[in-house]
């Protein structure tokens, strides 16, 4: 039907199939400082408590990314943080660096600078399909997509202005 949206939920396996089927960029917002994946519960504690980590945890995201990139894929990244950094933020800083090794372009706006922040994270794909963060029961990611051409207008323009103002990661951990 024109003119109306169509919704889905879409899971992991989901969102990799639509990783693979990318053609040119996958493109995400981050806008909250904290994320409850249970996945990240335990590698957390380890990161606030000083000790190591092996990140095997994260290998799987890493292959995505290089899997991707490899093909000519952009994955790009733009994190809305609050200043001072959360405990969160302080750990994704740390794990970015292992996002930028397998092919990822993360940049950083301070909430601040960014003024009017969206409430939902979002990925866009090609600048036509958009991924709109929702969070299940055990507050796990499980993504809903649209493919309502107005949304995903919507969400370009947020990712244009956010990409404008926001420094990459190499510039904003020395800053």
């Amino acid at each position: 039907m024109k003119g109306r949206s169509t919704v889905q939920l879409v899971g992991d396996d989901g969102f990799r199939d639509l990783l693979r089927s990318c053609k040119r960029e996958a493109f995400h917002l981050e806008v909250l400082d904290s994320y409850a994946e249970p996945h990240e519960h335990e590698p957390l504690r380890r990161f606030l408590d000083g000790e190591p980590d092996d990140y095997a945890w994260f290998r799987p995201w890493m292959n995505i990314v290089q899997e991707t990139t490899d093909r000519g894929v952009a994955v790009t990244r733009t994190r809305i943080v609050s200043v001072p950094h959360t405990d969160y933020t302080r750990f994704s800083l740390a794990v970015a660096e292992l996002n930028i090794q397998a092919g990822e372009d993360i940049r950083y706006l301070p909430r601040h600078v960014a003024e009017d922040v969206p409430p939902d994270d979002f990925w866009l794909f090609d600048d036509e399909l958009v991924i709109f963060s929702a969070f299940g029961p055990s507050r796990a990611w499980s993504g809903a997509v649209t493919v309502d051409a107005t949304i995903a207008g919507y969400c370009h323009r947020m990712k244009e202005q956010f990409w404008a103002l926001s420094v990459p990661y190499s510039e904003y951990i020395t800053a």
